[in-house]
């Protein structure tokens, strides 16, 4: 163990340093009348749809104060960039939000009164979507309270008609962001940044749009392929019964047989979504299976990613959407050794960690092309997986992985207080053998003391199932990552799979293994890396590489964090082809899974990413990672 390199990598806070500003290609040429303007949800799709991206009022004031008063101006408002958080670059504020303030959001919302007689008299809908809001959010409608959320990284959608006149409205959001001082979701987020922590973002962090559809129409669905079988099946929710439904696959390729059967209830898989409103009446579950009639199919995988389009008419909606036929298992190989399957065959995961940040925009990336940037580079040098590490993205950036061929583990987002870092990062790294034998229900020890933190926390997990439950290149979900307010693992990942049975689970990445779940996940920065089975689960590093290599030009701050740290792109590639040819590849033979280098980018002064923060400087050749193991 290199112990001097560990040590260095202890996490401290650096709330003083100066983040210098740094854009990236994208942010510097944004059209500011332009922003995100694509359908946020790829695969609910309807053909008209109106943004409310762009230009906002906002105003910060401290929580006592009185001045702002809903339904009326704000006062002395400034200009915010939507979705775009106060604290990033893109905004144009340059601020960040206290726990002890509250951040307003205002903008006019207006339709014309020939549009707004001819939806009324159609009997149609107004949804007004919100992706993302960090973290408490209360929305009001010329000064009436129509709305309010808790959870900074899920979607709600509140039916605005009822509220709705032909004059315009005056449309106000209340944001209070508490970060890392209380218990709830905060993942990477910190208002003390530093290390593998950082800056803390809040407010409107994704789309924010609108939608008219009919008076009975498809709220949610859920798409599960059954690869086994050669179906496909699509279980809508909905306020009533549809009298009419048309399946109309758009691959003239594809013959098909449909069965649909009717039903109604709440059973826990298909709880209604949060971000569904009218939740307080009864819903109407319409499932439809869709059967390969001739019994052969496409299957989807990174080297051919091959999507089934299809459009659905259900009465007076219409929506487009697509599905995937793939299957992800654990099962044992000739050799008895249990390992990663897709499509029922040994899979090594050559993985990135992804956490999703951007000099410019936080955790809001500036464009749909930089989302195709960092999936092309990471399919370019090699890798066929990204674990997405405790952020929730927009859907749009799980789409391009469904359409590009990139398997993605989905971590949950982290919560609790204040983590006691030598327990559960300093400890670990340091005595391993120490972690496997820690119990994680000493909820004190894990920053879980608190019951409505574990209660809340449990239903984000539930909720953020639901939300991804189709996406076909999801293929893993992370509830814990490395005991940053773990709690209950074993049961949690019986929860998981409860909610979702087609995916294996990795309970407890890093640490504090709780033998739950289908994999054994170890995270090594500073030993020699090597497989030991449980002969149970199946074994993967979820973790290890950081190799750091700071390009001061391109670097957001000037201090460096990492695990081992070259002078030059080019030292760290060559140390980057050593680690896998000598230490990574051969361990496939031996019973290895899957691994996931960190990381994809730098983030702050995290500077261990294949690319620069700004995405303007790769550090290592496509050569150095497209070495392919053998199985």
């Amino acid at each position: 163990m290199n112990l001097k390199e560990a040590i260095g990598s202890l996490h401290q806070e650096h709330p003083e340093d100066t983040v210098k500003p740094l854009y990236t290609p994208w942010g510097e040429n944004l059209d500011r009348d332009r922003v995100w303007p694509e359908y946020p949800r790829p695969q609910l799709v309807r053909e008209q749809f109106e943004t409310l991206n762009g230009e906002w009022d906002y105003c910060i004031v401290p929580l006592e104060d009185t001045s702002v008063v809903p339904g009326k101006r704000l006062p002395r408002p400034g200009k915010i960039l939507v979705p775009f958080s106060p604290e990033a670059l893109l905004s144009g504020v340059g601020r960040q939000l206290k726990p002890e303030e509250y951040l307003w959001y205002q903008r006019s919302l207006s339709f014309s009164q020939m549009e707004h007689a001819r939806k009324k008299q159609l009997g149609r809908r107004c949804l007004l979507h919100f992706d993302a809001v960090d973290q408490q959010a209360v929305v009001y409608l010329d000064g009436r309270r129509i709305a309010s959320h808790l959870g900074g990284y899920l979607p709600f959608t509140v039916d605005i008609t009822d509220y709705l006149s032909n004059r315009p409205s005056l449309l106000q959001v209340r944001v209070r962001d508490e970060s890392d001082s209380s218990h709830h979701t905060r993942g990477k987020q910190t208002l003390n940044r530093g290390g593998m922590f950082y800056t803390a973002q809040s407010g409107i962090w994704q789309s924010v749009w609108y939608e008219w559809v009919p008076q009975n129409y498809i709220e949610d669905f859920r798409i599960t392929p059954d690869y086994d079988s050669g179906s496909v099946e699509i279980r809508l929710v909905s306020k009533k019964a549809f009298q009419n439904l048309s399946f109309q696959p758009q691959d003239r390729d594809f013959p098909f047989e449909i069965q649909i059967h009717k039903g109604e209830g709440n059973p826990a898989q298909d709880a209604t979504p949060p971000d569904v409103p009218h939740q307080d009446s009864p819903r109407v579950y319409t499932t439809l299976r869709v059967r390969f009639s001739d019994g052969s199919f496409r299957p989807w995988s990174p080297e051919d990613p091959y999507l089934y389009p299809f459009t659905l008419t259900a009465d007076e909606d219409r929506v487009e959407s697509y599905f995937a036929m793939r299957s992800y298992t654990v099962e044992r190989d000739e050799r008895d050794i249990p390992r990663f399957c897709l499509n029922h065959k040994p899979y090594f995961l050559h993985g990135l960690l992804d956490q999703g940040y951007w000099s410019d925009g936080l955790m809001t990336a500036p464009c749909d092309e930089a989302f195709i940037f960092d999936i092309e580079l990471a399919k370019r040098h090699g890798f066929n997986m990204l674990r997405k590490h405790i952020k929730i993205e927009p859907l749009r950036w799980y789409h391009h992985c469904d359409r590009l061929g990139m398997i993605v583990w989905q971590d949950m987002v982290s919560g609790g207080t204040n983590y006691h870092m030598p327990l559960v990062c300093y400890l670990p790294t340091l005595f391993p053998h120490i972690s496997r034998h820690t119990k994680d229900h000493h909820y004190r020890l894990f920053s879980r003391a608190d019951e409505e933190g574990r209660q809340s926390w449990e239903q984000e997990c539930r909720d953020t199932i639901r939300h991804l439950y189709s996406v076909p290149s999801l293929a893993v979900w992370v509830p814990f990552n490395e005991g940053w307010g773990q709690f209950d693992a074993a049961r949690i990942a019986g929860m998981v799979r409860e909610q979702d049975p087609t995916r294996p689970i990795d309970h407890a990445s890093g640490w504090f293994d709780q033998r739950g779940g289908d994999f054994r996940s170890i995270h090594n920065y500073f030993r020699p890396l090597r497989v030991k089975h449980d002969g149970t689960r199946a074994y993967v590093i979820s973790e290890y590489g950081g190799y750091a290599c700071h390009i001061p030009e391109h670097a957001a701050v000037d201090r460096v964090y990492g695990y081992q740290r070259y002078g030059s792109p080019g030292e760290m590639e060559a140390a980057f082809c050593r680690l896998l040819r000598e230490q990574l590849f051969p361990l496939v033979e031996k019973g290895l899974s899957g691994a996931v280098y960190t990381q994809l980018s730098d983030v702050e002064e995290e500077v261990n990413g294949l690319v620069t923060y700004d995405r303007r400087v790769i550090k290592i050749s496509e050569q150095a990672g497209n070495r392919e193991p053998l199985l």
